[in-house]
């Protein structure tokens, strides 16, 4: 294993881009021969079912309450300005578990009964399709649930003394003076211990294991069948706890797997960490930028005023040359929160159109951003001093007669949510909402601003405007923030030799014109020129 980890990273490493029609690009990968489209830009969308849409009455959501709701996130039609205009959703596990949140795996392939059937989730598949929708489901693979029947049988084994069956090679289970420092153990019996560093309940998964392989194999393969385009991979720097390059090894290994069965899989991976340790992970695949998401991550200190425009930019640009070194097809994958985190309507104010600012910041920014189910009206979610997350996950609030509940365990008072519906956004002009479909569609008719090469412009003494400009198919946008509340005028000549012509856009709470290459742009507002 080791003598082809070598050979892997010395081909990823050296990656040789080949120009093709449309100015995209394609890569050789891996130890085999064969070119991986890349064209992957798209804005996502995640969704916990269980908490998003119910279509029969039990308070909890399901498959074809999101269906029903397609038509809400993408209504097919670029231009409608009707639907949200998201491209992607990233369904948080629907696979059978014990939780409500599902990330403890019973069956890997099978869809939770409370979620519905393999039948409902194929009609997802198909009706995403009809609107130009890709589907990413999480895959946990870290660890599974201790009611999984490897376990179950792993554990009889032992109990039984019967140490040649193969389900005791799938778990890290060792005995008492095998247990390493700094990992965490459970007596399974006598003196054999399971490794579970999450909980008692969710033992760690042997990846050492070339039966477990084979098991990873199978259940991607099984997937991508049913037309999934990808996975989002939880606990990515787990697998091997607190070893890097045994985690990399591995995840080389997994996405050669993936290009092998489909060749442009979309994979993107949980490394909930600073910087410097997320980046040796975009060797593999593409990654949640964490240093852009939270109440103290770039986007939110960029929007409330605490860090520049300029820093925004220019944190951008270096980021993103960053991880282009590890891989040259890297793509950006910006958000302001997710499942584990404080709704961001929480840090950023709506009312000083500091939301607003927050999702022009990273929705027009390179890459793929990442807007959590319920962001986009502003809901609200708190984890405070309550030890759940599912105050983070509560139903989404749509105004009509939907049944959806929150999930169990939430104490977070629904009196919080002070922000209105989607149905009550729907027909306010100046709604979040809208400002989402807003900025989506425009991001959408001007694909430079995700796949272009990006250059931030440095603007001198300014801390409160700035932008960068992007160049994809010999075309360049540039985009420009006012994070104030009062208006600037500032001829862009001075900063860019090349010369804009036109507005081709702007969101937020006032307006933008460009005469000759002065530009003039409201507070609390961003521009797309061309």
């Amino acid at each position: 294993m080791k003598k082809l980890w070598i050979v892997l990273s010395i081909f990823i490493l050296s990656l040789v881009l080949v120009a093709c029609s449309g100015g995209e690009y394609r890569v050789k990968v891996g130890t085999f021969d064969q070119e991986i489209p890349v064209d992957n830009y798209k804005v996502y969308y995640e969704v916990f079912v269980g908490a998003f849409s119910d279509s029969n009455n039990d308070g909890i959501g399901d498959l074809k309450g999101l269906i029903n709701r397609l038509d809400y996130l993408n209504d097919g039609s670029k231009e409608s300005g009707k639907s949200l205009g998201v491209e992607g959703l990233w369904l948080m596990p629907i696979m059978p578990a014990n939780s409500y949140h599902k990330y403890d795996v019973r069956n890997y392939k099978a869809i939770d009964i409370n979620y519905g059937t393999l039948e409902d989730f194929e009609l997802l598949i198909q009706e995403a399709d009809k609107r130009g929708i890709s589907i990413v489901i999480d895959l946990v693979l870290n660890h599974t649930s201790d009611l999984h029947p490897w376990f179950k049988a792993a554990k009889t084994a032992i109990q039984t003394g019967d140490m040649t069956n193969p389900y005791i090679e799938y778990y890290s289970i060792v005995t008492s003076n095998q247990r390493l420092n700094g990992h965490t153990y459970y007596q399974l019996y006598g003196d054999y211990y399971y490794e579970g560093n999450f909980s008692s309940t969710m033992p760690e998964l042997n990846m050492d294991s070339a039966l477990v392989k084979a098991e990873i194999v199978d259940i991607i393969g099984f997937w991508f069948d049913l037309g999934v385009h990808g996975f989002r991979l939880d606990a990515a720097k787990y697998v091997y706890l607190n070893d890097t390059a045994k985690n990399i090894e591995f995840w080389n290994w997994f996405m050669e797997e993936c290009y092998k069965i489909k060749e442009d899989a979309y994979v993107v991976g949980e490394v909930w960490s600073g910087d410097a340790s997320i980046l040796p992970y975009y060797e593999p695949f593409n990654n949640f930028d964490f240093g852009m998401s939270g109440v103290s991550g770039v986007i939110s200190a960029t929007a409330n005023g605490q860090d520049s425009v300029n820093y925004f930019t220019t944190y951008v640009g270096n980021w993103r040359t960053q991880t282009k070194s590890k891989n040259p097809i890297a793509i950006l994958h910006p958000f302001i929160s997710n499942h584990d985190m404080n709704r961001a309507a929480g840090f950023l104010s709506i009312a000083n159109h500091r939301m607003h600012m927050a999702a022009n910041l990273y929705i027009w920014s390179s890459g793929n951003p990442y807007i959590y189910y319920g962001e986009e009206i502003g809901m609200k979610g708190f984890r405070g001093s309550e030890n759940t997350d599912a105050n983070r996950r509560t139903a989404m609030l749509w105004g009509d007669k939907d049944t959806v509940k929150d999930p169990v365990g939430t104490t977070y008072d629904v009196a919080n949510q002070t922000n209105g519906t989607v149905k009550d956004q729907l027909n306010q002009k100046t709604s979040l909402l809208n400002h989402y479909k807003t900025l989506i569609m425009l991001r959408t008719q001007n694909p430079e601003i995700a796949r272009g090469v990006y250059q931030p412009l440095v603007f001198q003494g300014y801390n409160t405007f700035g932008g960068f400009t992007a160049t994809w198919n010999g075309s360049t946008v540039g985009v420009f923030h006012n994070t104030s509340e009062e208006p600037i005028t500032i001829n862009l000549a001075n900063y860019r030799s090349q010369s804009f012509q036109s507005v081709r856009g702007y969101a937020g709470k006032g307006s933008a014109s460009l005469s000759g290459q002065v530009l003039t742009l409201d507070g609390m507002t961003s521009v797309i020129v061309k």
